[in-house]
């Protein structure tokens, strides 16, 4: 997926409703992209004794700056959703269903990449000095992203 996320749609116009779900959609393409490749990790990591991590290296590399700056961009999108009235939030429901799906994904990523990470660190493929603290981990993410989000 090569589209970028654009500034966040003005409030006023419905036609940036579209605009949100077109990002909404890039947004959700690209977490289907991480999915895939830490899927594949997962099974290569489990298939192969002389698993080689120099190519899923170099797609993750490839592919987190845009997940970043897609998150930081989907935290505003949120924001402003939240701001745009009920009555037209409910005329939404492809906006709605596409948080959700993303809500829902973004969990499973983490844990994912989190059972990649244990399992390249029992053969010795990450040194344990390499790994981030449970602090940086943030273990509540989910469960707070979660309760932050409950209410579409």
């Amino acid at each position: 997926m090569t589209a970028e996320f654009s500034a966040v749609p003005a409030p006023s116009s419905t036609g940036r409703l579209a605009d949100l779900a077109n990002e909404l959609r890039s947004y959700l393409d690209l977490c289907r992209e991480f999915l895939t490749l830490f899927g594949e990790e997962n099974q290569a990591l489990r298939r192969s004794p002389a698993w080689s991590p120099e190519p899923f290296h170099l797609e993750r590399k490839r592919l987190l700056p845009r997940l970043e700056s897609g998150l930081m961009k989907l935290r505003s999108f949120r924001q402003w959703w939240e701001r745009v009235p009920a009555g037209q939030r409910e005329s939404c429901r492809e906006i709605q269903d596409l948080f959700r799906d993303i809500q829902s994904l973004l969990p499973r990523l983490l844990l994912l990449d989190r059972e990649n990470q244990q399992e390249m660190l029992r053969r010795g493929l990450i040194p344990a000095t390499q790994l981030p603290t449970a602090a940086a981990q943030q273990p509540n993410f989910v469960v707070n992203l979660y309760r932050r989000h409950a209410a579409v």
